[in-house]
């Protein structure tokens, strides 16, 4: 007897097959979210063509394992209520044979001051923007969407990404209160990829998006040890973004290993008509990020050491040796004892830009938002707003820096255009550039950052040293790696250079992580 089959039909039937079969995993409880904390994208994507596991069962893991793990280090603001139903219409794509990528399926966690159309506000961690549903993905979220990401939830930052009080504490918002470091609660997450960072070191989740103006991607990374990525600014539009910087802003990857974070980061690269700055980015494109993933990628690089970033702190400093060794023994040479001179007004420029181009950019992002109220508000209302509500959005630290940023002109005035110009000369053509062009290399490192430090809501932030600054005031790529723990925390070695260097770079890394081996989960 012959059958005539009805496809659409099959296809039903075999996903309430897997369903079924999968009822296990699908109600997960601690062991699968326990089993899958430390898997890379790679082993997921592997276990889902199997059939050992479904973007649904691994979105509900992660799920159980935020209501579980997360009430200690507050990392979460909040679960996407869609996820499930994303996951769930990412595996019916996979059982009719269609797999868009590398990240298909993959649970994806976005630092609350990106926009999504899911029914999640965005509010930069301030009670002023709670109700901002703006029912629009950023450009770079539309993108990692039409990839396969499923958007997990919304992770806590430093309020205003730590550019609202010059003695905040990184990880504090009005909306999500403290975040605390995984490896010991007491102490810090940096910022302002506060929530980011620590979920993806706990284990909430494989990758996380994260922003940086100077430090936000690299600090959170290296102080929760993980790889970050800050790209060349231009290669991901900010369009959706809470603004600080249009120079310095730019979105990047918080992932366990180099690999994740070059597959969400490649997913993330793309041309956005509506930010001009991406121009670029139509040079990257097809750069087949994953083929610099090569064991042997230190061989015959020319890596320079900038002592000059370093010296913070002497244990800091005998892992950065131990790194440079590992490095030479991979077959990489060493130029040592370089350093940056900058001009005598470089801080007081740098941060005169960004208080000039924050008050632009944060007028010119709440105008174009799609509430009729909030679009109606600036800066100066900003302020008004904390005032009104300083005993919920105040209680540790004030707005000094909100107040400084009002004070300034227009980005017309001189003063502007004259620092923009200094800082830009010293961190490029006399700082990254000069070094890396005098001594013919591939790249530049230095250690990222100290051991985090105890969170203190009384006095804020204790940074004792870092490199991040001058890559960020550049525009220029940097990738963190963790190196090693300074009495059990974790601290990370920069690698950074010229622009649209990240081909590079991502070779130096993921030959020194596979060489190293450094980075140790938080014991929870």
């Amino acid at each position: 007897m012959l059958y005539r089959f009805n496809l659409p039909l099959v296809f039903f039937l075999l996903l309430l097959l897997f369903s079924c079969a999968s009822s296990e995993v699908e109600q997960p409880g601690r062991g699968l979210s326990e089993s899958i904390a430390e898997m890379s994208v790679a082993e997921l994507q592997a276990a889902m063509n199997r059939g050992e596991l479904s973007s649904e069962s691994i979105t509900r893991a992660y799920i159980e394992r935020i209501e579980r793990i997360d009430g200690e280090l507050n990392a979460v603001i909040a679960v996407n209520p869609e996820a499930i139903a994303q996951a769930r219409a990412l595996d019916m794509e996979r059982l009719e044979g269609r797999v868009r990528g590398p990240i298909h399926g993959i649970p994806l966690l976005l630092k609350d001051n990106i926009e999504s159309l899911d029914p999640l506000p965005t509010t930069a961690g301030s009670l002023a923007l709670a109700d901002n549903r703006t029912g629009r993905d950023a450009f770079v979220v539309a993108g990692l969407r039409e990839a396969g990401a499923v958007i997990l939830g919304k992770t806590n930052l430093s309020e205003w990404a730590n550019f609202r009080s010059e003695r905040s504490s990184s990880g504090w918002s009005g909306v999500g209160g403290q975040t605390r470091n995984p490896y010991d609660p007491a102490r810090s997450p940096c910022g302002s990829s506060s929530g980011s960072a620590v979920a993806v070191a706990a284990g909430m989740a494989p990758f996380a998006l994260g922003t940086e103006t100077n430090g936000s991607i690299v600090c959170p990374a290296t102080s929760n040890g993980l790889v970050g990525i800050k790209p060349t600014v231009g290669l991901v539009s900010r369009r959706g973004i809470v603004p600080i910087s249009h120079t310095q802003d730019t979105a990047g990857p918080l992932a366990r290993n180099v690999a994740d974070a070059v597959l969400l980061f490649e997913a993330m690269i793309g041309v956005d008509a509506e930010d001009a700055v991406t121009d670029l980015a139509g040079e990257a494109v097809e750069w087949s990020l994953q083929d610099h993933l090569q064991s042997g990628g230190l061989r015959g690089k020319r890596i320079g050491v900038v002592r000059s970033l370093a010296g913070f702190h002497s244990d800091v400093d005998l892992l950065l040796d131990t790194a440079i060794e590992e490095i030479e023994a991979a077959g990489a040479i060493i130029v040592d004892d370089l350093s940056f001179e900058p001009p005598k007004d470089f801080a007081k420029a740098g941060y005169d830009v960004l208080l000039y181009e924050f008050k632009d950019g944060i007028n010119r992002y709440l105008a174009e938002l799609p509430d009729a109220e909030l679009s109606a508000w600036t800066l100066e209302d900003l302020i008004a707003f904390n005032e009104e509500h300083s005993a919920r959005e105040m209680p540790h630290f004030g707005q000094e820096i909100f107040h400084k940023s009002q004070a300034m002109g227009p980005l017309s005035d001189t003063e502007y255009i004259e620092a923009l110009a200094l800082v830009r000369r010293a961190a490029r053509v006399n700082g990254i550039d000069h070094l890396v062009k005098n001594h013919s290399l591939d790249a530049l490192m230095a250690p990222t950052g100290s051991a985090a430090w105890t969170i203190d809501l009384i006095n804020g932030d204790h940074f004792i040293g870092g490199s991040s600054t001058y890559a960020a005031v550049a525009g220029y790529p940097s990738i963190t790696v963790p190196m090693g723990l300074v009495q059990g925390m974790p601290v990370g070695v920069s690698f950074f250079g010229p622009a649209l260097s990240e081909p590079t770079l991502i070779e130096i890394a993921f030959a020194y992580e596979q060489t190293s081996r450094r980075r140790v989960p938080p014991k929870l």
